[in-house]
């Protein structure tokens, strides 16, 4: 079964890929490699969801938006490759998480990327990760994530 395949039958729809708002590509191929920008979990109408961790959004809450954010990669990856069944291995992942300075629940809110790019992508999509927080994000936005690909030729 495909990527595209699975993504159908989980009854999930990749969003158009969004197009950068300053001076950066959405994604940069390099060797075997796909670099892709950071994106985070916007809405079909082009909104997000604002807040920080530990004080306006749950842990559960966020992890739907670093699921949400996972679309949107692979939406980037699709564009760039044509298909995700080139994607031989989801490399690293970077999650970055908007929260208050005792927030501690970073892993479990970026699980929501890891655990979606796993179900679609299978044993390709498991990978390195970091999952940090930060004092803010653009649109103050709950969570980015970018992330390092290694593509099939």
């Amino acid at each position: 079964m495909t990527p595209e395949q699975r993504l159908e039958q989980m009854g999930l729809v990749l969003p158009v890929m969004p197009k950068p708002v300053a001076n950066y590509v959405p994604f940069r191929m390099a060797g075997p490699f796909l670099y892709l920008s950071g994106q985070g979990p916007k809405r079909p109408d082009g909104t997000y969801r604002q807040g920080r961790l530990g004080r306006d959004i749950s842990v559960e809450e966020a992890y739907q938006e670093a699921r949400l954010t996972g679309l949107q990669l692979l939406s980037v990856a699709k564009a760039a490759l044509g298909e995700l069944s080139r994607i031989e291995a989801v490399v690293k992942l970077l999650g970055m998480v908007n929260a208050e300075p005792d927030f501690a629940d970073h892993p479990k809110v970026v699980n929501g990327c890891s655990d979606l790019l796993v179900e679609v992508l299978g044993e390709a999509g498991r990978h390195a990760r970091s999952a940090i927080g930060m004092g803010s994000l653009p649109n103050r936005m709950a969570v980015e994530i970018e992330a390092i690909l290694l593509v099939r030729s």
